[in-house]
């Protein structure tokens, strides 16, 4: 899929959602209290919000389905080895195990609330300590696609500049296995291609951005590549780097 808009302006215009009301954010999700790095401007239009899916989270982020299932080996391996009472205690374990898992999952998705804006994406996330991550549009590079199911998926940003934001800090709404440069990440969102489309048709009024939305690759790369470096030899079809630093830059603030 092309997220490069090839229509101009009015396409543009056409396929961006109207704006949402600035005022219902603070009704849905976590709040930011008119904290300006959590907080859209005035000024600004917010195109789309949304959080994530909280089985798919517990699935893609948790890895509860990989836990339940490991637990269910070693307890039919019990059952084989004639020790039915440790089957049971494992298979009890297991579902403590992954109940706790989705547990965490409902919990990082209700403290969770992804804002696109004409000028920005804005992530509200934290479990514990409520952070406020602002990754204004001009500093993407790569928008990083990865489909999850029929209408679900992963979009993974590549940005400029130097190292700003930390794993610990956006986990898990981070790529997973890129430590150096760390990349913000969307999770487990709705009808995820047209989020991508959106942000790249956003983006567009600060220049076309690389995308690759094939697939996000989950084991560690060979080599670590900083954003805008070396990225079209990497991957295939995308388009040359965008605009170096400038303006504003990125911020996370805990709450």
């Amino acid at each position: 899929m092309d997220l490069n808009p090839t229509a101009g302006a009015a396409a543009t215009e056409t396929s961006l959602l109207p704006g949402l009301d600035h005022a219902s954010l603070e009704n849905d999700g976590p709040k930011a209290f008119g904290d300006r790095i959590g907080t859209p401007a005035p000024e600004e239009k917010v195109l789309w919000k949304g959080r994530p899916t909280v089985s798919l989270l517990a699935r893609s982020a948790f890895h509860a389905h990989k836990a339940g299932a490991y637990m269910a080996a070693l307890a039919v391996i019990a059952v084989l080895t004639g020790n039915s009472t440790a089957a049971l205690v494992v298979a009890g374990l297991g579902l403590v195990l992954v109940g706790l898992l989705y547990l965490l999952a409902w919990a990082s998705a209700r403290t969770t609330l992804y804002i696109l804006t004409d000028a920005r994406m804005i992530m509200r996330i934290g479990m514990a300590i409520e952070t406020r991550i602002n990754l204004p549009l001009k500093q993407i590079t790569a928008a990083n696609f990865r489909a999850r199911g029929k209408d679900h998926g992963d979009i993974a940003f590549e940005l400029a500049g130097e190292r700003l934001l930390s794993t610990l800090l956006l986990w898990p709404h981070v790529r997973p296995f890129h430590y150096a440069m760390p990349q913000p990440m969307l999770r487990a969102v709705p009808d995820a291609a047209h989020v991508a489309q959106m942000i790249a048709e956003a983006r567009a009024q600060y220049g076309a951005i690389d995308r690759n939305l094939t697939e996000i690759k989950e084991a560690a790369p060979a080599s670590v590549q900083h954003a805008g470096q070396g990225a079209g030899a990497a991957v295939a079809g995308r388009l040359a780097p965008v605009m170096g630093r400038a303006g504003q830059g990125l911020e996370g603030a805990p709450a």
